[in-house]
């Protein structure tokens, strides 16, 4: 007859056939959606969304859609504050934010010289403290920032002069197309997939959206002849963005594991990038170089630096990042080569 005693000793034996049943625990599953097509999201995004769901295993998955796949660039912004989609790879600018830093994200004319000021900003003059204040503001959570390409112009006409850009009609970003106007630039928006056809057909002149890396990697240094060394900003400042109820229903531990890996997104492009700008200029054969004299260019430099004022005085926040910039820059022409070029 079993005692008691005998009873206990077996269960301690044997403590999984008395356990309950687990439960199993749904696999969290997010949609996000870049502002890059298919071949440019091969490098600026899906290797590090790619590490993601190989590390979180059967605890979450991200799947990605490409520019346009589910809603337009300009709503990706309403898309996920309201949830439609999980998170956003994206500037400020061009998914229409409606945040006192907006004008700043993509091409913010002259602030930047090079990649690396993008994190120095972020991480060590404040901007990512602001942007992360801004963004809880509208119910979304800023993950990070990181810098992309140079913003230069491709066109089917060589440009050597000033004269050279009025009338162009040119596909590039909000701010930067505002500013661009004041040199007889005629800026168009079009779907990121529409670019390559429109400059076929000739509704476009010509780009003002990335390096020249970019323009061959995604096929425009196929339609376009001539480009331009002279640059209006040397980094495009983009960001990861998140749903603010869906991050704070993620663990702590795949926070950090989805900071890390677009920590690692923003390295990978900083090499890539970098290598690529120069390799091109160099060895690519589609596109002829063309350069507007420094002397002449100057005048775009200086009209950068009112553009900066009149953006200050819209609002104490942005009057603060114009600060930030003003100070950046000041520091890294006084410190002088490498930081700056004098």
């Amino acid at each position: 007859m079993t005692t008691r005693r005998k009873f206990l000793t077996a269960a301690a034996a044997a403590p999984t056939a008395l356990a309950a049943p687990a439960i199993a625990q749904s696999k969290i599953r997010w949609r996000m959606q870049t502002y890059a097509g298919p071949a440019l999201a091969e490098h600026v995004i899906k290797p590090a969304i790619d590490s993601f769901n190989k590390i979180a295993g059967d605890e979450m998955e991200i799947e990605l859609y490409f520019a346009d796949q589910l809603v337009p660039t300009g709503e990706l912004f309403r898309a996920m504050q309201r949830g439609t989609i999980d998170a956003v790879q994206s500037d400020d600018d061009s998914m229409a934010s409606p945040t006192e830093v907006t004008v700043f994200g993509g091409y913010f004319p002259f602030a930047l010289r090079y990649s690396l000021d993008v994190p120095v900003l972020f991480n060590q003059y404040g901007l990512d403290q602001i942007w992360k204040e801004e963004y809880a503001k509208v119910g979304v959570q800023h993950i990070s920032a990181g810098a992309w390409d140079p913003c230069h112009f491709a066109t089917k006409e060589p440009i050597t002069s000033l004269d050279d850009l009025k009338g162009k009609r040119v596909f590039t970003f909000p701010t930067a197309g505002r500013f661009l106007s004041r040199f007889g630039v005629v800026p168009v928006t079009l779907p990121w997939e529409d670019v390559e056809v429109a400059l076929q057909t000739g509704e476009l002149d010509g780009i003002a959206w990335s390096g020249i890396t970019e323009d061959y990697t995604v096929g425009w240094a196929d339609v376009t002849n001539y480009f331009l060394t002279n640059n209006i900003s040397g980094a495009w400042i983009g960001h990861f963005f998140a749903n603010q109820e869906r991050w704070n229903e993620l663990p702590e531990h795949l926070k950090e594991l989805l900071r890390m890996v677009t920590d690692s997104s923003h390295y990978y492009r900083q090499w890539w990038y970098w290598g690529g700008e120069a390799a091109l200029r160099v060895n690519g054969d589609k596109l002829k170089l063309t350069t507007i004299p420094d002397e002449e260019w100057a005048q775009v430099e200086a009209a950068a630096r009112d553009f900066w004022d009149e953006i200050a005085a819209q609002s104490e926040t942005k009057a603060r990042v114009v600060s930030i910039i003003k100070e950046y820059n000041d520091v890294m022409e006084k410190a002088g080569r490498p930081y700056r070029y004098n």
